[in-house]
């Protein structure tokens, strides 16, 4: 059966397309659907950390703890143009844990993942450091401790990119409507979602990657019976004027139990979230509501001498994390662990719960799972490869914008830093022969022009604006009413010219 994929996965966030990656890398045939835009839901509505997470260790999630501390480092060297090292503030107060213990934990973060780039934990004066500043009077002692930040979508690309490089067929905007088990193969209808034709495709495998509809996919897709344990929670951000002037991100411990984190971001703004609570609608509409809103500017007005209200954002955003059901009563008590269920031959492989930052280990963990219904799977090869964009070291992206400045010297500073956050070393295929910023076309504002963005619609897929916008960038924050419509203008004359 030659027409037979190895493997057919449901679902282009960052699950679905790392698995698809990893696949692809070991010689298996992939094809991955995803109803949306890659990365248009979960995995782009994160907090953007790659991180231990140093509250988790208090739930007792010391092998999901030490997974991501050690993950840190491997997606840091695999990827330093879109991850980058942060260092997270911790004000200590009355009230809080015992400094003591605060400190124990640090001292187990540190040391249990085998920390050897990230700096170590310190203690702080707050009185006397700039990190003191913006805070409340009554701030006067804190931890600084080391974490990662990421783009997220652009994670979620750069793993589908790869896929793609090593023979994996990705469909954005196609939907799985069904699939069933014939010949000792699956069989699956998908639809494209904008012209409405179907296609059939068979599988030796099925893999249900598909976020929080893990369970519609598993029932009324797959006709799969058996319970779906999965827990739906919903995460809220909102984005500011930039609240202070260091490059330190603050995470501040809230008399209900639950962790905000204040993030500098996109140069002039700062991120703050995200909230935790149970989810019943359809994660398609999910958005930060007023309550939302109104939670976060709260929680950080008690650490902050400059309060902020709802009037101050700029931005909100909401996502639905597909979590593990574990029976916690709350919440934020609920894993963040991955849990893998495996039927049948055919295999049918869901996925509930995972973070971002342990994405690659759980492809692995998959792959593993179903080693012996597809044994020609080549060995585990991710953990020293690097994702597009991502040859240089994972301290260069600074020499490299440097140099990219040099070569081409219409670009200002600014301009050269964030098309080498954006795309690393494939940032000169971009600009190409260009020898002024005409030549890159139409500008729509804060450097975005023209060529890059035929670049992301050949090469990442983007097909509307809201793609290059808020998920292949964030230079919606920043491109007014007007650069948006000659955007689309020039997205739409691209896809008639194609």
């Amino acid at each position: 059966m030659a027409d037979v994929q190895d493997l057919l996965v449901i679902g282009g966030g960052i699950n679905g397309c790392g698995i698809a990656r990893d696949a692809a890398g070991r010689g298996l045939s992939v094809t991955l659907a995803e109803q949306g835009d890659l990365g248009s839901a979960t995995s782009s509505a994160s907090t953007k950390l790659i991180h231990g997470g140093l509250r988790y260790l208090e739930y007792g999630e010391f092998r999901l703890v030490r997974e991501a501390l050690q993950e840190r480092e491997v997606l840091l060297r695999a990827a330093p143009h879109i991850v980058w090292p942060l260092r997270f503030v911790l004000p200590h107060h009355a009230g809080l844990r015992p400094w003591p213990l605060v400190r124990l934990g640090l001292f187990l973060y540190d040391h249990l993942g085998g920390r050897r780039i990230l700096p170590p934990t310190r203690s702080l004066d707050l009185r006397h450091d700039a990190a003191g500043l913006p805070l409340m009077p009554g701030n006067r002692r804190g931890f600084e401790y080391s974490d990662c930040w990421v783009e997220d979508a652009r994670l979620v690309l750069l793993n589908a990119r790869d896929a793609a490089a090593r023979g994996a067929r990705i469909l954005p905007r196609t939907r799985c409507v069904s699939a069933w088990r014939e010949d000792g193969v699956w069989r699956a209808r998908l639809r494209d979602m904008s012209s409405g034709a179907e296609v059939e495709v068979a599988a030796r495998g099925l893999v249900n990657a598909a976020g929080p509809w893990v369970a519609s996919v598993q029932h009324q897709v797959a006709g799969n019976n058996a319970p779906a344990r999965v827990r739906l929670v919903k995460g809220s951000h909102i984005v500011t004027r930039r609240l202070f002037e260091h490059d330190r991100c603050y995470i501040f411990q809230n008399a209900d139990g639950r962790i905000v984190f204040a993030i500098p971001y996109e140069d002039d703004f700062t991120l703050i979230g995200t909230t935790d609570e149970d989810f019943g609608g359809d994660p398609a509409t999910v958005a930060a509501d007023a309550s939302d809103i109104a939670y976060l500017c709260a929680a950080v007005d008690g650490y902050f001498r400059q309060p902020i209200s709802p009037a101050d954002v700029v931005w909100s955003y909401a996502g639905v994390r597909p979590l593990f059901d574990d029976g916690a009563s709350a919440a934020q008590a609920a894993t963040r662990d991955y849990v893998l269920t495996l039927t049948g031959g055919p295999p049918l492989l869901s996925v509930f719960g995972g973070k971002i930052t342990t994405y690659r280990r759980l492809a692995e963990a998959a792959l593993a799972k179903l080693h012996a219904f597809l044994p020609r799977q080549g060995p585990a090869w991710t953990a020293a490869a690097s994702l597009p964009g991502g040859d240089f070291p994972w301290d260069g992206a600074a020499a490299l914008a440097a140099d990219l400045a040099l070569r081409y010297p219409f670009l200002d500073p600014t301009m050269a830093r964030r098309l080498i956050r954006r795309h690393g070393t494939e940032a000169a295929s971009i600009l190409g022969d260009a020898r002024s910023l005409a030549d890159c076309g139409p500008h729509f504002g804060a450097g975005l022009t023209a060529r890059e963005v035929a670049w992301m619609m050949k090469h990442e897929w983007a097909r509307e604006p809201a793609d290059v916008l808020w998920r292949r960038s964030k230079l919606g924050l920043r491109i007014d009413a007007a650069g948006q419509a000659a955007l689309g203008a020039c997205m739409e004359a691209e896809r008639v010219a194609a």
